[in-house]
């Protein structure tokens, strides 16, 4: 799925844009908080929905080839992390919507978790 297309589902604002992110395919979804599971359950090509705002969320997205991290209930994160994201090319976004609801909508369009394809 395009990354364009998760952003309308999302009713997602970007916070940083790598240039091309409207024509990322996206695979699969990651829903986590706990940074370990990421690392655990991740695959090449999927996005992040977190509540997390800090810089080691990037760095952790980076690590397991996360391609977008989109922060939920309109979470913002400090300018720390926003220059990292910057640096690894790394898109963000933040949607209004809680991790339960943003995960549902996602499976509801036809995106699945790692462990779901």
């Amino acid at each position: 799925m395009k990354l364009a297309e998760i952003s309308e589902i999302l009713d997602a604002a970007t916070i940083v844009d790598s240039g091309n992110s409207d024509d990322l395919i996206i695979k699969s979804v990651c829903s986590a908080d706990m940074m370990s599971d990421v690392l655990y359950y991740h695959s090449p090509n999927s996005l992040l929905l977190t509540g997390l705002t800090q810089p080691h969320v990037v760095t952790t997205a980076e690590i397991a080839g996360i391609k977008v991290i989109i922060f939920v209930l309109s979470k913002r994160p400090d300018s720390r992390t926003v220059e990292l994201a910057r640096q690894k090319k790394i898109p963000l976004f933040s949607t209004p919507y809680c991790m339960y609801t943003a995960s549902g909508k996602l499976y509801e369009a036809g995106l699945r978790s790692l462990r779901d394809r």
